[in-house]
């Protein structure tokens, strides 16, 4: 069973309707943000990220191991709820990205291809890739707990 969360701090009341969003990054960056409890889209640009909100869940889907290289992963590899505004901090000299923080849930990795045919996102079986061009992109609520699910964390989470 999965833990429960308090996501509203405290007061039992959201400020927006839950949406349900999916992150696109290298595994390695995945990891990262869920070691340190951060997320990041677009490579750190603002206009993304703040289309999140505190409350929102979002998973991540790592194509590849690094960015542009390494081995192919194809799976969903983390998930959690945003618990924070959007922020900017000074990840190297002359880059600061924009950021929210993010309690990730204990989740086991789950494998694009077993999902594609359930998923209302994707338009195009034979070019499903595309989809995750955009970067990051809000989805159903039912497509939310098809990935959930397969990572072993069962909807709703309050």
């Amino acid at each position: 069973m999965a833990p429960e969360y308090d996501l509203f701090g405290g007061t039992g009341v959201a400020t927006a309707p839950r949406r349900y969003w999916i992150g696109v990054a290298a595994a390695r960056h995945v990891a990262r943000g869920r070691a340190e409890g951060f997320a990041q889209l677009g490579h750190g640009k603002h206009t993304p990220i703040k289309r999140l909100n505190v409350g929102d869940l979002i998973a991540y889907y790592a194509p590849r191991e690094g960015m542009g290289e390494g081995a192919t992963v194809q799976a969903f590899t983390a998930i959690g709820v945003v618990t924070s505004e959007v922020y900017q901090v000074e990840q190297a000299p002359g880059f600061h990205p924009y950021r929210r923080d993010v309690t990730y849930f204990e989740a086991r990795p789950a494998p694009i291809r077993p999902m594609l045919q359930g998923l209302g996102f994707i338009e195009d079986i034979q070019h499903w890739g595309m989809s995750f061009r955009r970067g990051s992109f809000a989805v159903s609520e039912a497509d939310f707990g098809l990935i959930a699910h397969a990572m072993g964390v069962m909807l709703p989470l309050v």
